[in-house]
């Protein structure tokens, strides 16, 4: 199985008359994503290399049985575009979008849990999400992904994501699901979503989660480990090198005090039997180690 998103997914994209939209849209839909329709408002009517595109995502939704959107928008129209596809009906928006403030996020998560429970946000900021042979919806390039399993990914980190999915690949490890969450301080879609997403899939039989300083996400994941994944688990956390109060790349990878260190987080995943790896190539031998373990 895949998580979240499987080959028979239908996707919009927010944007597709964009520069971007355009470009990773249509590279979803060359890797075999179902790209049904483009929503941007004053464009309906035309269309983008036969995509069509209407003004509205309830218009798009209604006549392609869209269930996904992939929101790439400039920052201050993605919050907008974000509830307009959670007021559709979307069960599932992926939104790339940098550089949205975080009182934004803050706003449209609480706005979705508390009135659109059955919609899920992976992002803002992230890389997107990959099920390779089945869908990509994002920025990652489908030609490092492996489909076949076992492994499933989660990181905050896009670029780590990349060196996960290529280095396991190099070794003929596949993997089920690939999931970049983004490194802002208000994910829609958490750790612990994904890794509940993970045990509960047959096919993936051990994940690799890739963390970062700043905020307690790993410390919260550690304890969800320890409690609720029987699978082996590898983690890596990236900054440990990074001094105190000094942000390091993303807005949420931020150490203040003693609070969202490396070595903290580290200790907390050891103590939960996470494997934790010193960088991301010793993290993909460990994995590949374990999957033959498992085999």
């Amino acid at each position: 199985m895949a998580i979240f998103v499987d080959e028979n997914t239908k996707v919009i994209v927010q944007g597709l008359t964009g520069g971007q939209g355009r470009f990773h849209g249509l590279r979803n839909r060359e890797y075999g994503t179902k790209i049904v329709a483009g929503v941007t408002p004053g464009k309906g009517g035309t269309d983008v290399d036969g995509i069509p595109v209407f003004d509205t995502v309830e218009e798009a939704v209604a006549l392609t049985g869209a269930t996904a959107s992939f929101v790439s928008v400039p920052p201050r129209f993605a919050p907008n575009a974000i509830i307009e596809a959670a007021k559709a009906g979307i069960s599932f928006v992926v939104c790339i979008t940098e550089f949205i403030p975080t009182k934004d996020e803050a706003y449209f998560f609480n706005l979705l849990r508390d009135e659109y429970p059955g919609t899920r946000l992976l992002g803002p900021n992230c890389p997107g999400i990959i099920s390779p042979g089945r869908c990509n919806i994002g920025i990652t390039s489908g030609a490092i992904a492996l489909a076949g399993g076992p492994v499933g990914i989660v990181s905050r980190s896009g670029t780590l994501t990349y060196q996960a999915i290529h280095e396991l690949s190099q070794q003929g490890i596949g993997q089920t699901t690939c999931v970049g969450i983004g490194g802002d301080p208000v994910p829609g879609t958490t750790f612990i979503d994904c890794l509940a997403a993970f045990e509960a899939d047959v096919e993936t039989k051990a994940v690799l989660m890739i963390g970062e300083i700043g905020g307690s996400d790993e410390e919260k994941a550690a304890e969800y480990i320890s409690e609720h994944v029987s699978k082996p688990v590898v983690a890596y956390i990236a900054g440990q090198t990074a001094p105190p109060g000094k942000k390091m790349g993303h807005a949420g990878a931020i150490i203040s005090g003693s609070a969202g260190t490396a070595k903290a987080k580290m200790d907390a995943l050891a103590a939960a039997g996470v494997y934790v790896a010193a960088n991301p190539t010793a993290a993909g031998e460990i994995m590949v180690d374990i999957v033959k373990k498992l085999r």
